[in-house]
């Protein structure tokens, strides 16, 4: 969602400062310098996941991810989310057609809904998903993808599904699910050598091209 359908403004990284001061990480250390590097090259990851690489273990990477949930659904409660652009415009001329469109995340169930509530998009999409939801692994496994893929019934193979997103981690999850269709987008962290490094048949400006692209494909 954050980079792909919504933009939000370099939310994850302030979220991370709260995360970071809760377990005693000092603003301009050294320490500091590193684990924010890693936070931006692994955008698109599981944050918990992200977590426990950089806390080692299970009770902290816990605590820093309560305290980056907690910031960041704050910062959401602030009205600093929107829609990118031709985003949900997109979505629905994707269900116009017959499409049907699944949101993921890196983020809890609870950011993911307040996400969703401060845009009003609770009824936009008829699902939504986060790790949890697919067994508690997020990107980049392919397991979001699947649980999709199973619960909507909307193809008959993987080969039917799309994925699009704006990190390597979604372009890398699209590929390890079988995704017939997947493309990066211009609109967040990375750019067109990590797609193509990661296997995108596409990249895109922005989601809004999505549509024009299905219909070529089709």
């Amino acid at each position: 969602m954050a980079g792909t359908t919504v933009a939000d403004g370099g939310l994850v990284e302030r979220a991370f400062e709260a995360a970071a001061a809760e377990l005693g990480v000092q603003p301009g250390s050294a320490d500091h310098t590193e684990k924010l590097a890693y936070v931006r090259a692994t955008m698109g990851e599981s944050k918990i996941s992200v977590f426990r690489h950089l806390f080692g273990t299970e009770d902290l990477a816990q605590r820093a991810n309560s305290a980056f949930e907690k910031a960041y659904g704050g910062l959401v409660d602030g009205g600093l989310v929107a829609p990118l652009p031709g985003a949900r415009e997109a979505i629905e001329e994707l269900a116009a057609e017959g499409r049907t469109v699944v949101l993921t995340t890196g983020f809890a169930r609870v950011t993911q809904d307040a996400i969703l509530d401060a845009l009003g998009w609770r009824d936009l999409v008829p699902l939504t998903l986060c790790p949890a939801d697919a067994g508690g692994r997020g990107r980049p496994f392919p397991d979001m993808v699947l649980e999709a893929f199973l619960r909507t019934r909307a193809a008959d193979e993987v080969r039917q599904v799309a994925v699009v997103g704006d990190t390597s981690y979604d372009v890398l999850t699209g590929v390890r699910a079988g995704a017939g269709l997947v493309a990066g987008v211009r609109t967040g962290a990375h750019g067109d050598a990590e797609f193509r490094a990661a296997g995108a048949t596409h990249v895109l400006d922005s989601v809004a091209d999505l549509p024009a692209l299905l219909k070529g494909a089709g």
